[in-house]
């Protein structure tokens, strides 16, 4: 069926954290060690949590309040990036650093489509609860992304375990819904890092890796199968981490979430025809958006698994991260046009 209609919805949502610019360079081939090689390219792209989920949620809908916070340098990047999120109808609220450059990403593309990538911190690592001033918040949803590439957030904190946890405890405090993303990374530090967080959040949205890490419960065998009994298990670990309202994996086979009264839903992804695919940049990003949209629209939870598979799959039919995203109705059409996977 339709999914139930979402009037105007007058509702608000902050998005904090990593903003940065991709700079996209075509090369034939990759150097050896002190050789050179041409670019014969080289295009801009946004990138990071709060560009990518915040302008895809525009689009699903224009008439949502939507505003980027983060910290960029006084440089071109950072002005390409205000521009390019102004453009999209997302307000900013940018914290201008003097010492930091905007962060950025070189993307060295060959023509397989194949990336290698080299990442300048710059001034996501200096980004910091004052950037963000959750005493003077007033909206629906505050959503913060990627715990584990902001330094400052991921930093100890002695009376709640990170800074992020602690600002996530302030914004809570003000009745404000909270929401984090993370990036996959190595070992010890995951847990440290994202395991404090999850006590002050409303919602949580992950992919199978990341919550895999976080809850010690194994998601692959070693050929790579999805053990697709333990995601339960996984999700019911995450609220019981401390996740008040909803926990929600995904992956390239399916999305599933748990709720608080432990109702279980797993919807599987669609099933896209090979020439369709182009690029996965953002795709988690773009299904994060249509889960945060579905919570701002209080979605039944199999409604909103379906707007994030859907958002998911409009992503991957472009190179970029945003330029895939479209309206609610556009995007639920994909329902209508794929099948879905079979598990």
């Amino acid at each position: 069926g339709t999914l139930s209609e979402v009037v105007a919805m007058n509702r608000h949502i902050v998005l904090a954290g990593n903003l940065l610019l991709d700079h996209v360079k075509m090369i034939d081939a990759y150097p050896q060690k002190g050789m050179l090689v041409n670019i014969s390219s080289v295009s801009q792209a946004v990138g990071g949590s709060v560009p990518n989920s915040g302008i895809d949620i525009k689009k699903l809908d224009e008439s949502l309040r939507v505003t980027a916070v983060g910290r960029i340098g006084r440089d071109a990047d950072g002005a390409f990036l205000t521009e390019r999120l102004r453009e999209a109808g997302v307000e900013t609220r940018l914290t201008l650093d003097e010492s930091l450059p905007t962060s950025f990403t070189d993307v060295m593309t060959l023509p397989s489509g194949e990336r290698t990538f080299f990442h300048a911190r710059g001034a996501n690592a200096a980004f910091c609860a004052e950037d963000v001033d959750a005493g003077s918040l007033e909206c629906d949803l505050f959503h913060l992304g990627y715990l584990l590439l902001l330094d400052l957030m991921d930093a100890p904190d002695a009376e709640y375990g990170t800074a992020a946890a602690r600002l996530l405890h302030d914004v809570q405090a003000r009745g404000i819904r909270t929401s984090i993303d993370v990036v996959s990374a190595e070992g010890g530090a995951f847990r440290r890092v994202v395991a404090p967080a999850l006590r002050y959040c409303d919602y949580v949205v992950m992919n199978e890796v990341e919550a895999s890490l976080v809850t010690g419960i194994e998601v692959r065998s070693a050929d790579g199968t999805l053990k697709t009994e333990n995601l339960e298990p996984i999700c019911s670990a995450l609220l019981q981490a401390g996740v008040r309202e909803r926990a929600v994996i995904h992956c390239p086979e399916l999305g599933c979430g748990m709720d608080a009264s432990g109702a279980f839903s797993i919807v599987p992804s669609l099933q896209l025809p090979k020439n369709y695919i182009v690029g996965a940049v953002g795709a988690g990003d773009a299904f994060c958006a249509g889960m945060l949209y579905s919570f701002l629209a209080d979605m039944p939870a199999e409604e909103g698994l379906r707007l994030g598979a859907a958002a998911a799959a409009c992503n991957l039919s472009v190179r970029d991260s945003v330029s895939g995203a479209r309206s609610l109705a556009e995007t639920m059409e994909l329902e209508r046009r794929f099948e879905r996977r079979v598990l």
